[in-house]
């Protein structure tokens, strides 16, 4: 290595680290809802679970910031990988698409995976639990700061909703602030944006 491409080299990594760095400043995280996420309750058969799924609630984030209609796509890539289409309708009714491919890392169940929506860079992506016909699911991942209830259909039912949310605190998720753990219902009302009875438009 020249007494240049050293230097070089540290500007470079020096750089990724600021970016990466801007990118959680851009985007607020959730805080820890689970302290102790278990593992996935089921295993997944992908050709079930790929299709479209219909966000009902979410915990919110930086980078879903006023979206509304949330879908997610998901269809196998020529390579083995898994093609991500998610999408939201935004105040001003602009629809906003992000793609990115997924993986899968735990071939035993299916149930674990990793998402990247920006090069190299994966996220994980547990489908916590499932309905046996896939009709809806949780997903979540290991350090408690997301999560995300889907549905096979838009508007399932204010019975469903909460179902689910049910569902989601018997798998310990909550929402912890200022260390004062809010029930199931709290996290309903304060804490999660939920769709059901909005109109999809996407």
């Amino acid at each position: 290595m020249s007494r240049f491409s050293k230097p070089l080299t540290l500007i470079a990594a020096a750089s990724a680290a600021l970016a990466l760095v801007g990118c959680a400043a851009v985007f607020d995280k959730h805080v820890v809802g689970n302290r102790a996420v278990p593992q996935p309750a089921k295993s997944v058969e992908l050709s079930r679970y790929l299709g479209r799924w219909f966000e009902l609630a979410r915990y919110e984030q930086g980078f879903q910031k006023d979206c509304d209609g949330v879908t997610a796509d998901y269809s196998l890539r020529s390579d083995g990988m898994i093609r991500v289409v998610n999408s939201c309708r935004k105040p001003d009714g602009k629809l906003k698409d992000a793609v990115g491919r997924a993986k899968v890392v735990d071939t035993a169940t299916n149930a674990k995976l990793k998402v990247s929506f920006f090069g190299p860079f994966f996220g994980d992506y547990w489908v916590l639990d499932r309905a046996d016909d896939y009709s809806w699911a949780i997903v979540g991942e290991q350090s408690g700061r997301y999560l995300w209830l889907l549905s096979r259909e838009a508007s399932p039912g204010e019975a469903r909703v909460q179902e689910l949310i049910s569902r989601a605190g018997a798998l310990g998720s909550g929402l912890i602030d200022h260390n004062q753990k809010m029930t199931v219902a709290a996290i309903a009302m304060a804490d999660m944006k939920v769709w059901a009875q909005r109109s999809y438009r996407v």
